[in-house]
């Protein structure tokens, strides 16, 4: 049916279009795409294995024979040159043809071996440079369908949860809950979670991405969530903290003062707010409650193909938030000898306002 978002082809050709620009901008006639992820972004093409080229006003995505169907239906639109062996090869081939003086290429996704082989089959009849970012900066903001797919993952991942959470009491292994919430991340219809889930109890909740042990929850224990869905290739993120019993006063504090950062971080999700602002909003409410050196990771970061991706909410970023980005806002505490609790959503940065997309409750964290 074409991608599997269901994407018109003008909204690959106008990404594709954007592309263009930043390449002119560069002087890049071609542009070698090499991210599985990008050219997902780029043609619609999900396969495993894949090589495209946009530039000369067209778009090339060669693939090997396991591929041809699937990139023929998921890329209408792009020429499909099927190789049964050198994808590298047969892109330098068509590069020399083409008679390209220069090639940008993604440094960030380009091996040195994969440069090399490039490189030696272009017989030095055109030079490569680097041009990495360029389309993961297309890729911050998301259009109406991206936007739709995270929403349908982030629904996906509240309901996982919330129907995983009758099974949280003393006894259940951490493992077994994290395969309870992948399995009815399925049964709603996720390709899967977007990341190892995590379920940390007790003293492991002071470890920020602890694995899901075989550890059996205890009553009076914290236990940490980090689950997210994958639907269309889109994530979401989503982090909750509960408690087995009845909380001390101090752990009750700590649980309020990690909300009260979380809530003040989403606030501060508007167009033109500078990442690093919006980290400082978390930092400096926690900071209050004598709690800012507990907290030791950033804000948050991007969300979309990639579940960790630009920007990064983060002390030292000073990128500004653009209307339509979808980040995560979880900060956390973390204390070695009585866990952790760490509190996060998938928001979106609307035109006006932000827009929750994980909304299960962070008021009910008591379990008894």
């Amino acid at each position: 049916m074409g991608s599997e978002l269901g994407l018109s082809l003008d909204i690959h050709q106008q990404r594709r279009a954007r592309l263009g620009a930043k390449l002119e901008r560069l002087r890049l006639k071609y542009f070698v795409v090499t991210s599985l992820r990008n050219i997902f972004y780029l043609t619609g093409f999900r396969g495993s294995a894949g090589i495209a080229v946009v530039g000369g006003g067209e778009t090339t995505l060669w693939v090997d024979p396991r591929y041809t169907l699937q990139a023929k239906q998921d890329a209408p639109g792009i020429e499909v040159i099927e190789v049964k062996s050198g994808l590298l090869k047969a892109v330098a081939r068509r590069l020399r043809k083409a008679k390209a003086r220069r090639a940008g290429f993604e440094g960030d996704h380009l091996t040195c071996s994969q440069l090399r082989a490039l490189e030696h089959e272009g017989h030095g009849k055109f030079r490569l440079q680097p041009a990495s970012g360029l389309v993961e900066r297309l890729r911050v903001i998301k259009d109406a369908a991206e936007i739709d797919a995270i929403r349908q993952a982030a629904r996906v991942t509240v309901a996982a949860f919330e129907e995983s959470l009758p099974l949280v009491k003393p006894g259940a292994r951490e493992c077994d809950l994290a395969a309870e919430i992948e399995y009815r991340m399925r049964r709603h219809g996720a390709e899967g979670a977007a990341f190892e889930t995590i379920v940390a109890s007790g003293l492991r909740a002071a470890y920020p991405h602890a694995r899901a042990s075989d550890k059996a929850l205890a009553h009076g224990e914290l236990v940490i969530f980090d689950l997210g869905a994958i639907l269309s290739g889109y994530a979401a993120d989503m982090t909750r903290t509960v408690f087995l019993g009845k909380p001390s006063h101090r752990l009750a504090n700590l649980y309020q003062a990690v909300l009260a950062a979380q809530r003040r971080a989403v606030g501060a999700l508007r167009p033109g707010t500078r990442c690093c602002d919006v980290d400082a909003a978390a930092r400096r409410s926690l900071k209050r409650r004598g709690l800012e050196k507990y907290f030791t990771h950033s804000t948050g970061h991007g969300v979309g193909l990639d579940i960790h991706e630009k920007p990064r909410l983060a002390r030292t970023e000073k990128t500004r938030l653009k209307a339509d980005s979808v980040v995560t806002a979880e900060p956390g505490v973390y204390l070695e000898g009585l866990g952790g609790i760490r509190l996060e959503d998938t928001v979106l940065v609307g035109e006006h306002r932000p827009e929750v997309l994980t909304p299960a409750s962070m008021e009910h964290w008591i379990l008894s």
